[in-house]
């Protein structure tokens, strides 16, 4: 009787001990894995502390362990303008997180709501702020516009060329505000208060925009419209017709 009550007594010692190994275990884990620094990158729509906010919430949110199976390549479904978040661990108490934007082609604007959509024209988000950086789309025919659904055009190979136009856009680090695509195919550029008129001949558009930022410096200040329309490979020149 003595002797079981001694084993029993020393199983419970041992549970205890191995009890506590684990608790000191899992307190000095979560010691030496808690984030004390972030780095965010590939945010556009948010800021960094948005971000954060948004990964490193609800219980454990300052794990880089948890966080980082957590958001691995995760896809992201709540967060307008958000496809996919990773967290990826640098170093036990540092992170790394990063956001996988949807590419948006452009908006229009429906019933005072900008529609933003993607390159093959379906709407992925509606906002009642207008977010910098995606320009506005005119000239675009439709009687109805659905989330989710592609934007009901007549042709809609539009899209990729817009897509297309758009890419160009950012690889040469120009922001327009708005693009008017004309029945008759040309195409007009805004850039606050400078209209460019690019014309119909898509040939040369990369080679016309490569030249853009220049102009624009150039202009800064003036209303009018930059005459674009007419390309001579080599020579660059191009006539400004100012507001009246």
């Amino acid at each position: 009787m003595y002797r079981d009550r001694s084993k029993i007594i020393r199983r419970i010692v041992i549970i205890g001990i191995l009890l506590l190994a684990l608790g000191g275990g899992a307190v000095a884990l979560h010691s030496v894995y808690t984030v004390r620094t972030v780095y965010v990158e590939g945010n556009v729509h948010y800021t960094e502390d948005e971000i954060m906010e948004i990964v490193m919430s609800g219980p454990l949110g300052d794990n880089s362990l948890y966080l980082s199976l957590k958001y691995r390549d995760r896809g992201i479904q709540d967060i307008p303008f958000v496809d996919v978040m990773n967290v990826s661990i640098l170093a036990p108490d540092t992170i790394k997180i990063t956001v996988y934007e949807k590419a948006l082609a452009g908006y229009v604007k429906y019933l005072d709501t900008y529609m933003y959509f993607d390159k093959d024209g379906y709407v992925v988000e509606s906002s009642g702020i207008r977010t910098q950086g995606i320009p506005q789309i005119t000239g675009l025919s439709f009687n109805h516009v659905v989330l989710g659904e592609q934007l009901p055009v007549e042709d809609p190979q539009v899209f990729s060329s817009i897509m297309d136009l758009t890419k160009l856009l950012n690889k040469y680090s120009l922001a327009a505000d708005k693009i008017y695509l004309h029945s008759s195919g040309d195409i007009t550029i805004y850039f606050g208060q400078i209209k460019v008129s690019m014309g119909s001949d898509n040939s040369h558009i990369e080679d016309k925009l490569q030249l853009l930022p220049d102009f624009l410096e150039k202009l800064q200040g003036k209303s009018g419209t930059l005459q674009m329309e007419n390309y001579e490979e080599g020579k660059g020149k191009f006539t400004f017709k100012p507001d009246a």
